[in-house]
């Protein structure tokens, strides 16, 4: 699909839609639970799609309602289904990295296939773990194999690789044999996004502590077997997807952003503070925040603990006076695309002053002018998005190609961004 923008005076009020990472965290959990569990504030994108068909092949009765879905959970681990054919994950890290421990749990020979560059994307912890413990983990181009029943005891890893795989171990563990340790070695990356998980396991009743040691780890000790109890739950606003509109507010002015809870743990929730660093008016309001135009000014901005704001963040430096500097965005590079190398290429054809130094990145504040070429959207939502979000802000007309990413996490992006006064045309 091809967006084409043109320019346009922006302003009004837009909800964001649910955090993806709490409605991952909480499918899954409910499909775990005892009982039945009603999530509600849900958006279908293709990642929870994912989550929600994984989790059914599991046994779990999964009811979708327009804005909320109820789920019969399978209870233990002995109630999960028999596997009959490979577990879809789509292009979902989460879907991928949280499945894989539950699934080894069936004791079952499964197959994980995906899409897009699912396959890519690093699995070398649950590689090592597996081999531990003489089980079969095989990686192909176009899939995951695995087989044999993951056990409990002491798990280390390190904390400078994606949380998704500490998560994934949470999430099995209480309906292991045993109690487990998870060690998490230093320095803790995404920190918060465990902090998530171990809140959604919490609210479904499994006790989950967590203890720093002196070596500057942080030890998770699950105790086991244990059951999850299912419940209702409202997910709240996604501060991820939030970010954009908040620059394009920063930016362009006069944009309020409802839906979001003041006392988030969301990681990314950190966006309000980098925009407050750049000079960025924002008031908050009961739900959420409003943003005025603003004169912004560089800074720097470390990416350790919170990766998914790295593509609206090569954005905002372009609107910043100064040289704005991303520190630890290697990460970037093993998502839907590498995306250092997308938002450089693509921003430098609006005249985008970008240099890349190793992890590092500096984007000199500077005024953009219409794509000399056609946007390509590297088939990344986020990359998609910030493109709009920077065409939109500058004011400028662009082309951009491979608009449809942006149903992996937000389908209805389009319509509103439509919704503030944006011409967007879609072929």
């Amino acid at each position: 699909m091809v967006a084409r923008l043109h320019a346009s005076r922006l302003g009004g009020t837009a909800a964001v839609p649910p955090s993806k990472s709490m409605a991952h965290r909480a499918v899954l959990c409910a499909a775990l639970a005892d009982g039945v569990s009603r999530l509600s504030n849900i958006e279908y994108s293709e990642d929870i799609r994912a989550t929600l068909g994984a989790v059914a092949q599991l046994g779990a009765k999964v009811a979708e309602g327009p804005h909320a879905v109820t789920i019969t959970g399978r209870g233990a681990a002995s109630g999960f289904a028999t596997v009959t054919r490979p577990v879809f994950c789509n292009e979902s890290g989460s879907t991928l990295r949280f499945m894989i421990p539950l699934f080894s749990l069936t004791a079952q020979k499964v197959r994980f296939t995906g899409a897009g560059r699912l396959f890519d994307r690093p699995q070398a912890i649950y590689q090592m773990l597996f081999d531990r413990q003489g089980l079969r983990f095989t990686q192909a181009p176009d899939g995951i194999t695995v087989f044999g029943r993951l056990r409990p005891g002491g798990f280390t890893l390190p904390g400078d690789v994606s949380s998704q795989f500490i998560s994934g171990l949470l999430f099995a563990a209480p309906l292991m044999e045993s109690e487990s340790t998870i060690e998490v070695l230093p320095p803790y990356e995404s920190r918060s996004y465990v902090e998530l998980t171990v809140a959604a396991m919490q609210r479904f009743g499994v006790k989950v502590t967590a203890r720093a040691r002196k070596n500057g780890s942080v030890l998770y000790r699950v105790p086991a077997p244990q059951s999850y109890t299912a419940c209702d739950l409202t997910m709240e606003g996604d501060y991820s997807q939030a970010a954009f509109l908040a620059v394009l507010g920063c930016v362009a002015g006069g944009i309020t952003v409802t839906g979001l809870d003041p006392a988030s743990r969301q990681g990314d929730k950190v966006i309000l503070d980098i925009l407050q660093r750049c000079g960025a008016k924002i008031k908050p309001l009961e739900n959420g925040y409003q943003f005025a135009r603003s004169l912004l000014r560089a800074t720097e901005i470390d990416l350790a603990d919170c990766p998914d704001l790295g593509p609206i963040l090569f954005t905002l430096g372009c609107f910043c006076s100064g040289e704005t500097v991303l520190r630890n965005a290697g990460r970037l590079r093993l998502k839907e695309s590498d995306r250092i190398d997308a938002m450089q290429a693509e921003l430098q054809k609006m005249g985008a002053r970008i240099l890349v130094d190793g992890d590092d990145v500096h984007i000199l504040g500077t005024a953009l002018h219409a794509p000399d070429a056609p946007l390509s959207g590297h088939n990344d939502h986020r990359v998609v998005m910030a493109l709009a979000v920077a065409a939109a802000a500058a004011g400028l007309p662009a082309l951009l190609l491979g608009a449809e990413a942006v149903n992996k996490s937000w389908p209805a992006f389009w319509q509103v961004l439509q919704g503030l006064g944006a011409r967007v045309e879609l072929d």
